[in-house]
């Protein structure tokens, strides 16, 4: 992925085709950060990454003695150290919200997504699918009242919520509702960033192609 250089002392081991991976990849695009990404087979992780995270668990971030692996606590770390440009608001009832909202993309929808993925054909995925779109419809008005997700500025919320939405298609879900046009709208112009087109593994371009 295409970085600026401001430091080569950071490596994330990296699930290409996870969307919790994802979200930390679009932070460190968006920062222009260099590190070192390792794609990882969940399946057949390296001896290193057990040695590093006691959950033998994907993503997990090393910046010199330093490893994180939760990555909500990753972008707010690469948030932190690399502060331009902000992703978090400066102001503790903005931040709360944001973390708020963040959370709730967790609950409402992530379980969903990873339920899905895990077992795409069957009823129980179905249930989840039809679930998911409907909690995505619902949402559809929120996404027109700013230029990104309740904000003016691209923040970590984007972050959590763009990677499920480029999923989609392999999610087997369609918004081509007419009530889902603010979401359409919001997918183009994020998916244009050149942070975003940055973070994409190539199983993630894969998807869309």
């Amino acid at each position: 992925m295409g970085v600026v250089t401001k430091r080569s002392s950071m490596t994330f081991f990296s699930d290409p085709a996870s969307h919790y991976s994802h979200r930390v990849r679009i932070v460190l695009a968006e920062k222009g950060v260099t590190v070192d990404i390792v794609d990882v087979d969940p399946d057949n992780p390296p001896g290193e990454l057990a040695d590093l995270n006691p959950y033998n668990a994907l993503p997990t971030l090393v910046d010199r003695d330093l490893v994180l692996y939760e990555p909500n606590i990753m972008m707010e770390y690469l948030d932190e150290r690399f502060p331009h440009p902000p992703l978090l608001p400066v102001y503790p009832v903005a931040r709360a919200n944001s973390r708020l909202m963040i959370h709730r993309i967790q609950k409402d929808w992530c379980g969903l997504v990873d339920q899905v993925l895990a077992q795409p054909t069957g009823k129980a995925a179905d249930t989840a699918r039809k679930e998911l779109k409907e909690s995505l419809l619902a949402t559809a008005p929120l996404f027109a009242e700013m230029p990104f997700f309740l904000s003016e500025e691209f923040t970590i919320v984007d972050c959590c919520i763009a990677p499920i939405l480029w999923r989609l298609p392999a999610l087997g879900i369609d918004l081509s509702d007419k009530q889902a046009k603010p979401i359409q709208k919001y997918m183009d112009s994020i998916f244009a960033r050149e942070g975003f087109k940055a973070s994409l593994s190539d199983l993630e371009e894969d998807i869309r192609s």
